[in-house]
């Protein structure tokens, strides 16, 4: 992690790399939920607090690490009073995520039909995850929404993906099929925002 340095970031490497190459995606997602919650909410891991100035207009992302050995990347998202997403998936990639900071709320959804290129989801289920908490999603069962339900604080949740997230599908109502439950999926290239001077 160049150009930042914060307590417990080599303990945080470590239990990547030894959770990582266990190889089966159950595994490792399973193994970095346990060492994501039990490091966030130790008292020898904080992230700068630098990153919890949020972008105005968009939630940031903020490349952290990434392993040249085992591929995976870390990136720290920062999430502004009621900033979130939209339905989204991962391109098919595992990830697991932890909240470092305030709450969030995350709903999964379930792809219940699709036709063509339109797709319609039902939830599956959400929660309100607070510091400490980690969750993982595992393709085919990738489909979410993330939002900071606090109007006052910012959020900041820690992103373990599989190999580096550069792109993403996001599910959007299209003009074709406006009104009618059903979704167009949109290609969108991911970008990084620069880290925060301390």
């Amino acid at each position: 992690m160049p150009g930042l340095d914060f307590p417990g970031r080599d303990r945080l490497i470590a239990a990547l790399d030894e959770a990582v190459a266990l190889g089966d995606d159950h595994a490792v997602t399973d193994a970095l939920r346990h060492s994501l919650s039990q490091l966030i909410a130790g008292a020898e891991f904080a992230l700068p607090d630098a990153l919890l100035r949020p972008i105005a207009d968009h939630y940031a992302r903020r490349e952290l690490y990434t392993s040249a050995e085992h591929g995976y990347s870390v990136i720290a998202m920062t999430w502004g009073p009621g900033q979130g997403t939209l339905i989204h998936d991962h391109s098919g990639m595992w990830c697991v995520e932890g909240v470092c900071h305030g709450r969030l709320e995350i709903t999964q959804y379930e792809l219940a039909e699709q036709a063509g290129d339109r797709y319609r989801f039902v939830p599956a289920g959400a929660i309100e995850a607070g510091t400490g908490s980690a969750g993982s999603l595992i393709p085919p069962h990738e489909y979410h929404t993330i939002r900071n339900p606090c109007a006052q604080d910012a959020a900041i949740s820690l992103h373990v993906y599989q190999r580096a997230m550069v792109r993403c599908g996001v599910y959007t109502t299209a003009e074709a099929v406006a009104g009618d439950g059903w979704l167009a999926r949109e290609e969108r290239l991911l970008r990084t925002d620069p880290l925060p001077a301390a």
